[in-house]
Protein backbone atom coordinates (compact mmCIF):
# COMPACT_ATOMS: atom_id res chain seq x y z
CA UNK A 1 0.00 0.00 0.00
CA UNK A 2 1.40 3.41 -0.94
CA UNK A 3 1.94 6.01 1.75
CA UNK A 4 -0.93 8.45 2.17
CA UNK A 5 -0.24 11.93 0.83
CA UNK A 6 0.05 14.72 3.37
CA UNK A 7 -0.17 18.49 3.24
CA UNK A 8 3.13 20.43 3.06
CA UNK A 9 4.66 21.51 6.36
CA UNK A 10 3.39 24.88 7.50
CA UNK A 11 0.04 24.64 5.74
CA UNK A 12 -3.38 23.79 7.11
CA UNK A 13 -6.70 22.14 6.31
CA UNK A 14 -9.85 23.62 7.81
CA UNK A 15 -13.48 22.68 8.25
CA UNK A 16 -15.99 23.07 11.05
CA UNK A 17 -15.45 25.64 13.79
CA UNK A 18 -11.96 26.66 12.62
CA UNK A 19 -13.28 27.40 9.13
CA UNK A 20 -16.29 29.21 10.63
CA UNK A 21 -14.04 31.53 12.65
CA UNK A 22 -11.83 32.15 9.59
CA UNK A 23 -14.89 32.97 7.49
CA UNK A 24 -16.25 35.23 10.23
CA UNK A 25 -13.06 37.32 10.23
CA UNK A 26 -13.26 37.82 6.45
CA UNK A 27 -16.97 38.62 6.44
CA UNK A 28 -16.52 41.11 9.28
CA UNK A 29 -13.58 42.75 7.51
CA UNK A 30 -15.53 43.16 4.27
CA UNK A 31 -18.47 44.67 6.11
CA UNK A 32 -16.36 47.09 8.16
CA UNK A 33 -14.05 48.22 5.34
CA UNK A 34 -17.12 49.15 3.27
CA UNK A 35 -18.38 51.29 6.17
CA UNK A 36 -15.06 53.16 6.01
CA UNK A 37 -15.16 53.54 2.23
CA UNK A 38 -12.34 51.11 1.35
CA UNK A 39 -12.83 49.55 -2.09
CA UNK A 40 -11.63 46.11 -3.10
CA UNK A 41 -8.28 45.67 -4.87
CA UNK A 42 -6.90 42.45 -6.34
CA UNK A 43 -3.26 41.77 -7.21
CA UNK A 44 -1.60 38.53 -8.40
CA UNK A 45 -0.62 35.75 -6.02
CA UNK A 46 2.75 35.63 -7.83
CA UNK A 47 4.86 38.54 -9.03
CA UNK A 48 8.27 39.19 -10.55
CA UNK A 49 10.83 38.56 -7.81
CA UNK A 50 12.15 42.10 -8.36
CA UNK A 51 8.89 43.56 -7.00
CA UNK A 52 9.68 42.31 -3.51
CA UNK A 53 13.48 42.45 -3.75
CA UNK A 54 13.20 46.17 -4.54
CA UNK A 55 10.52 46.97 -1.95
CA UNK A 56 11.70 44.82 0.96
CA UNK A 57 15.44 44.97 0.29
CA UNK A 58 17.80 42.25 -0.93
CA UNK A 59 19.31 41.72 2.54
CA UNK A 60 16.09 41.31 4.52
CA UNK A 61 15.25 37.86 5.86
CA UNK A 62 12.04 37.80 3.82
CA UNK A 63 13.90 38.22 0.52
CA UNK A 64 17.12 36.36 1.32
CA UNK A 65 15.65 33.39 3.22
CA UNK A 66 11.85 33.18 3.16
CA UNK A 67 10.46 33.85 -0.32
CA UNK A 68 9.20 31.00 -2.47
CA UNK A 69 11.07 31.73 -5.71
CA UNK A 70 11.13 29.86 -9.02
CA UNK A 71 11.75 30.31 -12.73
CA UNK A 72 8.68 29.95 -14.87
CA UNK A 73 8.73 28.23 -18.25
CA UNK A 74 9.61 31.47 -19.95
CA UNK A 75 12.69 31.84 -17.77
CA UNK A 76 11.33 34.75 -15.73
CA UNK A 77 12.19 35.01 -12.02
CA UNK A 78 8.89 34.69 -10.16
CA UNK A 79 7.95 34.42 -6.49
CA UNK A 80 4.82 33.79 -4.48
CA UNK A 81 3.84 36.99 -2.74
CA UNK A 82 5.12 37.28 0.86
CA UNK A 83 3.06 40.44 1.53
CA UNK A 84 0.51 42.70 -0.17
CA UNK A 85 1.88 46.25 -0.11
CA UNK A 86 4.59 45.87 -2.76
CA UNK A 87 2.17 44.28 -5.23
CA UNK A 88 -0.37 47.06 -4.66
CA UNK A 89 2.38 49.67 -5.14
CA UNK A 90 3.44 47.97 -8.38
CA UNK A 91 -0.16 47.99 -9.61
CA UNK A 92 -0.53 51.67 -8.65
CA UNK A 93 2.50 52.56 -10.78
CA UNK A 94 1.76 50.24 -13.72
CA UNK A 95 -1.90 51.17 -14.10
CA UNK A 96 -1.56 54.92 -13.54
CA UNK A 97 -3.81 54.85 -10.51
CA UNK A 98 -2.27 58.12 -9.28
CA UNK A 99 -4.91 59.82 -11.41
CA UNK A 100 -7.49 58.37 -9.02
CA UNK A 101 -5.68 59.29 -5.79
CA UNK A 102 -6.37 59.39 -2.97
CA UNK A 103 -7.33 55.73 -3.07
CA UNK A 104 -8.65 53.70 -0.14
CA UNK A 105 -8.07 50.04 -0.97
CA UNK A 106 -8.47 46.72 0.85
CA UNK A 107 -7.89 43.07 0.07
CA UNK A 108 -7.32 39.70 1.68
CA UNK A 109 -5.84 36.40 0.64
CA UNK A 110 -2.96 33.92 0.97
CA UNK A 111 0.69 34.87 1.39
CA UNK A 112 3.77 32.64 1.45
CA UNK A 113 6.97 32.65 3.51
CA UNK A 114 9.36 29.80 4.17
CA UNK A 115 9.84 30.11 7.91
CA UNK A 116 9.59 27.88 10.95
CA UNK A 117 5.92 27.07 11.61
CA UNK A 118 4.62 27.85 15.09
CA UNK A 119 1.39 28.87 16.81
CA UNK A 120 -0.43 31.35 14.59
CA UNK A 121 2.35 31.29 11.95
CA UNK A 122 2.25 29.23 8.76
CA UNK A 123 4.19 29.02 5.51
CA UNK A 124 0.96 29.62 3.65
CA UNK A 125 -0.88 32.14 5.77
CA UNK A 126 -3.62 34.67 5.14
CA UNK A 127 -3.85 38.38 5.77
CA UNK A 128 -6.27 41.25 5.62
CA UNK A 129 -4.79 44.40 4.10
CA UNK A 130 -5.89 48.05 4.01
CA UNK A 131 -4.08 50.95 2.31
CA UNK A 132 -4.60 54.65 1.61
CA UNK A 133 -2.52 55.81 -1.36
CA UNK A 134 -1.99 59.45 -2.25
CA UNK A 135 -2.90 61.08 1.08
CA UNK A 136 -0.10 62.61 3.16
CA UNK A 137 -2.21 64.07 5.95
CA UNK A 138 -2.22 62.65 9.51
CA UNK A 139 -5.97 62.18 9.11
CA UNK A 140 -5.24 59.30 6.69
CA UNK A 141 -3.17 57.57 9.38
CA UNK A 142 -6.04 58.06 11.83
CA UNK A 143 -8.45 56.59 9.28
CA UNK A 144 -6.54 53.35 8.73
CA UNK A 145 -5.97 52.91 12.46
CA UNK A 146 -9.67 53.57 13.09
CA UNK A 147 -10.54 50.90 10.53
CA UNK A 148 -8.35 48.43 12.41
CA UNK A 149 -9.85 49.40 15.76
CA UNK A 150 -13.39 49.07 14.40
CA UNK A 151 -12.61 45.65 12.94
CA UNK A 152 -11.31 44.38 16.29
CA UNK A 153 -14.39 45.76 18.04
CA UNK A 154 -16.74 44.05 15.60
CA UNK A 155 -14.85 40.77 16.05
CA UNK A 156 -15.31 41.10 19.80
CA UNK A 157 -11.57 40.98 20.53
CA UNK A 158 -10.74 44.67 21.10
CA UNK A 159 -10.75 44.24 24.89
CA UNK A 160 -7.85 41.82 24.62
CA UNK A 161 -5.77 43.96 22.24
CA UNK A 162 -3.72 47.11 22.84
CA UNK A 163 -2.63 49.70 20.27
CA UNK A 164 1.11 50.45 20.38
CA UNK A 165 2.19 53.65 18.58
CA UNK A 166 5.41 55.38 17.54
CA UNK A 167 6.82 57.70 14.88
CA UNK A 168 9.72 57.21 12.47
CA UNK A 169 9.72 60.95 11.72
CA UNK A 170 10.49 62.51 8.36
CA UNK A 171 13.68 61.64 6.38
CA UNK A 172 15.77 64.29 8.17
CA UNK A 173 14.59 63.08 11.58
CA UNK A 174 15.18 59.45 10.72
CA UNK A 175 18.69 60.06 9.39
CA UNK A 176 19.78 61.94 12.52
CA UNK A 177 18.21 59.41 14.87
CA UNK A 178 19.62 56.42 12.97
CA UNK A 179 23.12 57.90 13.10
CA UNK A 180 22.85 58.47 16.85
CA UNK A 181 21.56 54.94 17.42
CA UNK A 182 24.39 53.47 15.32
CA UNK A 183 27.03 55.42 17.25
CA UNK A 184 25.51 54.35 20.57
CA UNK A 185 25.37 50.63 19.77
CA UNK A 186 28.81 50.66 18.10
CA UNK A 187 30.26 51.63 21.46
CA UNK A 188 28.66 48.50 22.93
CA UNK A 189 29.15 46.10 20.01
CA UNK A 190 30.74 43.38 22.15
CA UNK A 191 27.72 43.30 24.47
CA UNK A 192 25.18 42.85 21.71
CA UNK A 193 23.67 39.53 20.60
CA UNK A 194 24.88 38.04 17.32
CA UNK A 195 21.71 39.12 15.49
CA UNK A 196 22.06 42.67 16.76
CA UNK A 197 25.74 42.80 15.77
CA UNK A 198 24.70 41.91 12.22
CA UNK A 199 21.96 44.54 12.32
CA UNK A 200 24.42 47.17 13.52
CA UNK A 201 26.14 47.14 10.13
CA UNK A 202 23.04 46.71 7.97
CA UNK A 203 20.20 48.44 9.83
CA UNK A 204 20.95 49.72 13.36
CA UNK A 205 17.38 50.84 14.08
CA UNK A 206 16.27 47.20 13.99
CA UNK A 207 18.32 46.57 17.15
CA UNK A 208 15.66 48.56 19.02
CA UNK A 209 13.22 45.76 18.16
CA UNK A 210 15.52 43.02 19.51
CA UNK A 211 13.80 40.29 21.53
CA UNK A 212 17.10 39.10 23.02
CA UNK A 213 17.08 39.47 26.81
CA UNK A 214 20.76 40.39 26.81
CA UNK A 215 20.10 43.38 24.54
CA UNK A 216 17.29 44.74 26.71
CA UNK A 217 19.36 46.98 29.00
CA UNK A 218 21.25 48.52 26.08
CA UNK A 219 18.04 49.10 24.12
CA UNK A 220 16.43 50.79 27.13
CA UNK A 221 19.15 53.45 27.19
CA UNK A 222 19.39 54.01 23.43
CA UNK A 223 18.71 57.49 21.96
CA UNK A 224 15.02 58.42 21.63
CA UNK A 225 13.56 59.68 18.36
CA UNK A 226 11.82 62.57 20.15
CA UNK A 227 15.20 64.26 20.61
CA UNK A 228 15.69 64.40 16.83
CA UNK A 229 12.25 65.46 15.57
CA UNK A 230 12.19 68.28 13.06
CA UNK A 231 9.41 70.81 13.64
CA UNK A 232 7.38 69.20 10.82
CA UNK A 233 7.83 65.66 12.14
CA UNK A 234 6.87 66.67 15.67
CA UNK A 235 3.75 68.46 14.43
CA UNK A 236 2.73 65.46 12.33
CA UNK A 237 2.96 63.16 15.35
CA UNK A 238 1.02 65.59 17.53
CA UNK A 239 -1.76 65.85 14.94
CA UNK A 240 -1.90 62.06 14.66
CA UNK A 241 -2.30 61.67 18.41
CA UNK A 242 -4.95 64.39 18.53
CA UNK A 243 -6.86 62.66 15.73
CA UNK A 244 -6.80 59.33 17.55
CA UNK A 245 -8.05 60.99 20.71
CA UNK A 246 -10.86 62.70 18.80
CA UNK A 247 -11.79 59.30 17.30
CA UNK A 248 -11.96 57.70 20.74
CA UNK A 249 -8.99 55.39 20.12
CA UNK A 250 -6.68 54.63 23.05
CA UNK A 251 -3.00 53.88 22.50
CA UNK A 252 0.25 53.31 24.33
CA UNK A 253 3.47 54.99 23.20
CA UNK A 254 6.24 52.55 22.38
CA UNK A 255 9.38 54.50 21.50
CA UNK A 256 11.11 51.22 20.51
CA UNK A 257 8.62 50.29 17.80
CA UNK A 258 10.45 50.68 14.49
CA UNK A 259 10.42 49.77 10.81
CA UNK A 260 13.83 49.07 9.34
CA UNK A 261 13.30 50.12 5.73
CA UNK A 262 14.14 53.68 4.76
CA UNK A 263 10.88 54.41 2.97
CA UNK A 264 8.86 54.33 6.22
CA UNK A 265 7.85 57.75 7.52
CA UNK A 266 6.01 59.07 10.56
CA UNK A 267 3.47 56.66 12.07
CA UNK A 268 4.17 53.04 12.93
CA UNK A 269 1.66 51.04 14.95
CA UNK A 270 0.74 47.56 16.12
CA UNK A 271 -2.31 46.07 17.78
CA UNK A 272 -0.91 43.52 20.23
CA UNK A 273 -2.50 40.76 22.30
CA UNK A 274 -1.02 38.77 25.16
CA UNK A 275 -3.22 35.76 24.39
CA UNK A 276 -1.06 34.27 21.63
CA UNK A 277 2.32 34.12 23.33
CA UNK A 278 5.28 35.45 21.38
CA UNK A 279 3.18 35.94 18.24
CA UNK A 280 1.29 38.81 19.83
CA UNK A 281 0.91 41.26 16.94
CA UNK A 282 -2.46 40.72 15.25
CA UNK A 283 -2.49 43.90 13.13
CA UNK A 284 0.35 46.24 12.26
CA UNK A 285 1.33 48.93 9.81
CA UNK A 286 2.54 52.45 9.27
CA UNK A 287 3.21 55.22 6.79
CA UNK A 288 5.51 54.37 3.86
CA UNK A 289 5.71 57.61 1.85
CA UNK A 290 8.97 56.61 0.17
CA UNK A 291 7.97 53.21 -1.23
CA UNK A 292 6.24 54.05 -4.51
CA UNK A 293 8.99 56.48 -5.52
CA UNK A 294 11.59 53.88 -4.50
CA UNK A 295 9.92 51.40 -6.88
CA UNK A 296 10.16 53.80 -9.81
CA UNK A 297 6.80 55.53 -9.56
CA UNK A 298 5.88 59.11 -8.68
CA UNK A 299 6.58 60.22 -5.12
CA UNK A 300 3.37 59.23 -3.36
CA UNK A 301 2.41 59.37 0.32
CA UNK A 302 0.80 56.15 1.57
CA UNK A 303 -0.19 54.45 4.79
CA UNK A 304 -1.66 51.03 5.57
CA UNK A 305 -1.71 47.88 7.64
CA UNK A 306 -1.95 44.12 7.46
CA UNK A 307 -3.54 41.67 9.89
CA UNK A 308 -3.16 37.91 10.20
CA UNK A 309 -6.47 36.16 9.63
CA UNK A 310 -5.33 33.01 11.45
CA UNK A 311 -4.30 34.99 14.52
CA UNK A 312 -7.53 36.96 14.60
CA UNK A 313 -9.54 33.75 14.17
CA UNK A 314 -7.73 32.25 17.16
CA UNK A 315 -8.96 35.16 19.31
CA UNK A 316 -12.57 34.97 18.13
CA UNK A 317 -14.90 33.18 20.56
CA UNK A 318 -18.00 33.54 18.43
CA UNK A 319 -19.52 32.46 16.20
CA UNK A 320 -19.97 28.76 16.75
CA UNK A 321 -20.77 26.76 13.65
CA UNK A 322 -23.29 28.66 11.52
CA UNK A 323 -26.78 27.19 11.62
CA UNK A 324 -28.76 26.46 8.49
CA UNK A 325 -32.28 27.81 8.94
CA UNK A 326 -34.27 25.13 7.14
CA UNK A 327 -33.93 21.58 5.86
CA UNK A 328 -36.62 20.61 3.35
CA UNK A 329 -37.64 16.94 3.66
CA UNK A 330 -40.14 15.24 1.30
CA UNK A 331 -42.32 12.78 3.19
CA UNK A 332 -42.66 10.45 0.19
CA UNK A 333 -40.53 9.85 -2.92
CA UNK A 334 -43.31 11.27 -5.12
CA UNK A 335 -42.80 14.70 -3.48
CA UNK A 336 -39.04 14.86 -4.18
CA UNK A 337 -39.26 17.35 -7.04
CA UNK A 338 -41.79 19.48 -5.22
CA UNK A 339 -39.41 19.63 -2.27
CA UNK A 340 -36.61 20.73 -4.62
CA UNK A 341 -38.78 23.56 -5.96
CA UNK A 342 -39.64 24.71 -2.45
CA UNK A 343 -35.98 24.59 -1.38
CA UNK A 344 -35.01 26.67 -4.42
CA UNK A 345 -37.74 29.19 -3.61
CA UNK A 346 -36.60 29.53 0.02
CA UNK A 347 -32.98 30.15 -1.05
CA UNK A 348 -34.07 32.87 -3.46
CA UNK A 349 -35.95 34.50 -0.60
CA UNK A 350 -32.77 34.65 1.50
CA UNK A 351 -33.48 31.67 3.76
CA UNK A 352 -30.47 29.37 4.22
CA UNK A 353 -31.78 25.99 3.10
CA UNK A 354 -30.57 22.46 2.52
CA UNK A 355 -32.29 19.34 1.25
CA UNK A 356 -30.79 16.04 2.46
CA UNK A 357 -30.15 13.79 -0.50
CA UNK A 358 -30.93 10.20 0.40
CA UNK A 359 -33.25 7.89 2.31
CA UNK A 360 -36.75 8.08 3.72
CA UNK A 361 -38.00 11.11 5.62
CA UNK A 362 -36.68 9.81 8.95
CA UNK A 363 -33.15 9.29 7.60
CA UNK A 364 -33.19 12.68 5.92
CA UNK A 365 -34.28 14.31 9.17
CA UNK A 366 -31.33 12.65 10.91
CA UNK A 367 -28.99 14.04 8.24
CA UNK A 368 -30.51 17.49 8.78
CA UNK A 369 -29.81 17.29 12.51
CA UNK A 370 -26.15 16.52 11.78
CA UNK A 371 -26.02 19.59 9.54
CA UNK A 372 -26.90 21.90 12.47
CA UNK A 373 -30.32 22.80 11.06
CA UNK A 374 -32.70 24.99 13.05
CA UNK A 375 -35.95 23.75 11.50
CA UNK A 376 -37.06 20.77 9.40
CA UNK A 377 -39.70 21.62 6.84
CA UNK A 378 -41.66 18.54 5.73
CA UNK A 379 -43.37 18.47 2.36
CA UNK A 380 -46.56 16.44 2.69
CA UNK A 381 -50.12 16.37 1.44
CA UNK A 382 -52.61 18.31 3.57
CA UNK A 383 -53.95 21.75 4.42
CA UNK A 384 -51.15 24.16 3.54
CA UNK A 385 -52.36 27.13 5.58
CA UNK A 386 -52.82 25.08 8.76
CA UNK A 387 -49.50 23.25 8.46
CA UNK A 388 -47.47 26.35 7.58
CA UNK A 389 -48.89 28.07 10.67
CA UNK A 390 -47.90 25.06 12.74
CA UNK A 391 -44.37 25.50 11.43
CA UNK A 392 -44.30 29.15 12.46
CA UNK A 393 -45.64 28.33 15.92
CA UNK A 394 -42.80 25.88 16.47
CA UNK A 395 -40.02 28.26 15.49
CA UNK A 396 -38.27 29.69 18.56
CA UNK A 397 -37.20 33.01 17.01
CA UNK A 398 -40.20 35.32 16.55
CA UNK A 399 -38.47 37.38 13.84
CA UNK A 400 -37.48 34.23 11.94
CA UNK A 401 -41.03 32.92 12.33
CA UNK A 402 -42.50 36.05 10.83
CA UNK A 403 -40.06 35.96 7.96
CA UNK A 404 -40.77 32.28 7.31
CA UNK A 405 -44.50 32.92 7.24
CA UNK A 406 -44.01 35.69 4.67
CA UNK A 407 -41.80 33.42 2.54
CA UNK A 408 -44.22 30.51 2.72
CA UNK A 409 -47.09 32.83 1.92
CA UNK A 410 -45.36 33.66 -1.36
CA UNK A 411 -45.11 30.04 -2.47
CA UNK A 412 -47.00 29.29 -5.69
CA UNK A 413 -50.42 27.83 -4.95
CA UNK A 414 -49.72 24.55 -6.79
CA UNK A 415 -47.11 23.53 -4.18
CA UNK A 416 -48.24 20.84 -1.75
CA UNK A 417 -48.83 21.54 1.88
CA UNK A 418 -45.98 22.08 4.30
CA UNK A 419 -45.43 21.41 7.95
CA UNK A 420 -42.47 22.02 10.20
CA UNK A 421 -40.73 20.80 13.25
CA UNK A 422 -37.93 22.24 15.26
CA UNK A 423 -34.70 20.32 15.69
Amino acid sequence: MSKALQKPRGTQDMIGEAAAHFDHVIETFNRVRKLHGFGRVEVPVFEATAVFARSLGETTDVVSKEMYEFQDRGGDAICLRPEFTAGIARAYIENGWQQLAPLKLATWGPLFRYERPQKGRFRQFHQLDAEILGAGEPAADVEVIALGQHLLEELGVAGDVELSLNSMGDPKTRAAWSAAVATYFAAHRGDLSEDSQRRLDANPLRILDSKDAGDAALVANAPQIDDYFTVEAGQFFERLQAGLQASGIAWTRNARLVRGLDYYRHSVFEFITHSLGAQGTVLGGGRYDGLIGHMGGPETPAVGWAAGIERLAMLVVEPALPRVQVAVVPETPELEHEAMRIAAHLKRQGVSTIMPFKGNSRRRAAQAAKANVETILYVRNGDMSRDSLNLVDRLKDAEAAGRMLRVLGNLPSEYPALSGENE
